[in-house]
């Protein structure tokens, strides 16, 4: 995206609010020694080789855009730890939770960006991720917010570029019409195919689901969830 293409958009942002509530002071102090140290650096060029931002060699490489309460982050990074994450997060609340989360659990292969989320994609080597999260992200439920929705034919350009053949795009929402919204633009885009062969398919949570907060919030509302795969061709 060039300079110009971006400033068109500036108060298009995908995400809204920076911050909350006050922090405790555990939290602040994370936020000025922890996070600098776990952050990606995008001022310097990206590295040709993008495993070599961690001290291990890791088997592969996973993203997770807008990682909320950081619940399925720390999970996954358990789960899998010679997986390597990049976890983006604007909201500075969430991602005070989630480096408290990484003091507690002693996890080593997560790195963190809060800022926007399509700089760092920019920024990132191309063919270098095997699979993108994107979890419950904002809906902009208002049909004249739907161009601020995180899934848009540019920002599936960039996951294109970014994902290994093979990699894979994981969706998650108790919005319907995101869903259908995200049905529609990666059935049209031609570097994404739909794995699903039928609707248990779409309906069940990708394995080794943790849940989320937004989740149980959308089960105690009587909203169901789709979750959705997409294949890099």
């Amino acid at each position: 995206m060039t300079d110009a293409e971006r400033r068109s958009r500036a108060s298009e942002a995908f995400f809204g609010r920076r911050k909350g509530k006050p922090l405790r002071e555990r939290q602040a102090q994370h936020l000025q020694t922890v996070l600098p140290v776990l952050k990606v650096d995008l001022s310097a060029p990206a590295p040709a080789d993008i495993t070599t931002l961690y001290d291990f060699p890791p088997n592969r490489m996973r993203l997770e855009i807008g990682f909320g309460g950081g619940e399925h982050l720390i999970h996954r990074a358990q789960e899998t730890p010679d997986t390597a994450f990049i976890g983006v997060e604007p909201f500075v609340n969430s991602m005070a939770k989630l480096i408290g989360s990484i003091e507690e659990t002693g996890a080593r292969n997560i790195r963190l960006y809060d800022d926007d989320a399509t700089v760092l994609l920019d920024w990132l080597p191309a063919a270098s991720i095997d699979q993108i999260d994107l979890l419950y992200p904002d809906p902009w439920p208002k049909k004249k917010h739907w161009k601020r929705r995180f899934v848009s034919k540019v920002n599936l350009d960039r996951f294109a570029r970014v994902l290994k053949p093979g990699g894979l795009f994981c969706f998650a929402s108790d919005i319907d019409t995101y869903v259908n919204w995200t049905l529609m633009h990666c059935g049209s885009h031609p570097a994404f195919v739909w794995t699903a062969e039928n609707a248990v398919d779409w309906l069940t949570p990708f394995a080794g689901w943790p849940g989320t907060r937004y989740e149980a919030k959308a089960k105690r509302e009587g909203r169901k969830s789709a979750y959705l795969t997409f294949r890099r061709l």
